[in-house]
């Protein structure tokens, strides 16, 4: 059997009083649960920590169970030389130049094909996420399950060696599920294709609300100065967020801002080989800098006061399947200078466009602006918790997995 995560209980009736007042969602999850009851559904990925997609499946699962379904997730395993094959399909993916040789191919392949035989058929719906264990469909023996493959990452300019070894595994599936419909790839076969935005859950370490007392009296002993102006940047150490053009962009701007404190605060996942790589080269470029700070596999809420504590948050990524810490940082009402890719602009519609950037000398203006200027910082800040408030919370993606796993069963 595959490794089974445990995730406890929520109850989604402590979800009311966040939705907005006018907004019927839980009541049409409860609907829909009613309608699904008995249904076994299960998520697979390769990982129960580090990532976005292990984040939320802490949340969906338990109120997906208290809707009235019974879900389980369970992770895949793999060794070392299968998660760095991996990697380099995630980035791939993304657009990076990479050749994939008949070795990794026959690692990927290797590694799905035993963990098929370790899964346990009896579901109603399985629904795969991302391309670690893409392959799993093509192994397994289950005939009257549904398969459903969930993709988290920018897939709209894909590496085509890499997507045309695992297009045919992907077009096994009864259906597919992107971030946004401009990620799906051209000329996918497959009987039906939705698009589903992530969310975050208000409720969890990460984002429930803290005393400002408490933010601000644990920034020295992290060895931040409370008293001077502090930039954030949460995010997996991956190139693709670009945390040496957020250096960049914070040593120009402290030109003009007086003290002006960075800190990148990142996280290392099991899956993810290269991270801890990349980890050591920001630690070599911030230490003989008082006031660069790295961090990483702090906890949930230790990340939540650092978004709260601070002035501005930066997520300039150059690739992005969506980036939660956008939304986690508005739902804070701290203002967010974001990336304009992937799911960012996404998240940070109308008056939240103008601090999207593609440069770093435009990272650079949107942090002198917010910094020189409390008073619009703090009125885009509100702006964006309303906007969560409105679209990303996860109440409004426990809805959208409800309707998905209706439309799969009746297809």
């Amino acid at each position: 059997m595959l490794e089974k995560i445990t995730v406890g209980e929520k109850n989604l009736a402590n979800y009311r009083p966040m939705v907005l007042t006018e907004d019927q969602i839980i009541d049409e999850i409860m609907a829909l649960g009613a309608e699904l009851r008995g249904i076994r559904l299960c998520h697979i990925n390769s990982t129960p920590y580090g990532g976005g997609v292990a984040e939320l499946l802490y949340s969906c699962i338990p109120l997906l169970n208290d809707a009235g379904i019974t879900a389980d997730w369970r992770i895949i395993s793999g060794n070392e030389p299968f998660f760095k094959v991996t990697k380099n399909f995630h980035n791939a993916l993304q657009g990076a130049e990479y050749w994939l040789s008949a070795e990794e191919k026959e690692a990927y392949i290797k590694c799905n094909s035993e963990n098929a035989r370790h899964l346990d058929s009896n579901y109603d719906i399985i629904i795969v996420n991302d391309p670690q264990p893409a392959a799993l469909r093509h192994f397994s023996n289950s005939q009257q399950t549904k398969w459903i493959w969930r993709c988290h990452i920018d897939t709209s300019n894909p590496n085509q060696d890499v997507w045309q070894f695992l297009k045919p595994y992907v077009e096994e599936y009864d259906g597919a599920v992107f971030t946004l419909e401009q990620y799906v790839p051209a000329n996918l076969r497959i009987p039906w294709v939705e698009a589903i935005v992530p969310a975050i859950d208000p409720t969890s370490p990460k984002n429930r609300g803290l005393p400002v007392r408490q933010c601000v009296d644990f920034l020295p002993d992290m060895g931040i100065d409370a008293n001077r102006p502090l930039a954030v940047q949460v995010s997996r150490f991956d190139p693709w967020k670009d945390p040496f053009g957020v250096i960049e962009a914070y040593r120009m701007a402290k030109k003009e801002i007086q003290g002006l404190q960075l800190a990148l605060i990142g996280s290392l996942a099991s899956d993810d080989p290269e991270g801890t790589q990349l980890l050591e080269k920001v630690e070599a470029v911030a230490e003989d800098d008082p006031d660069l700070f790295v961090f990483y596999n702090l906890s949930d809420i230790e990340i939540n006061v650092f978004q709260r504590a601070s002035n501005i948050i930066i997520q300039k990524s150059l690739r992005e399947g969506f980036g939660l810490t956008v939304s986690e940082a508005l739902w804070k009402s701290t203002p967010v200078v974001g990336g304009k890719v992937g799911g960012i602009p996404r998240q940070m519609g109308g008056e939240l466009a103008e601090l999207l950037v593609g440069s770093v000398e435009e990272c650079t203006e949107r942090i002198v602006t917010l910094l020189q200027n409390r008073a619009l910082a703090r009125e885009l800040g509100a702006k964006g918790k309303e906007r969560v408030q409105r679209e990303f919370l996860i109440t409004r993606l426990v809805r959208d997995e409800l309707r998905l796993i209706k439309k799969a069963m009746l297809e």
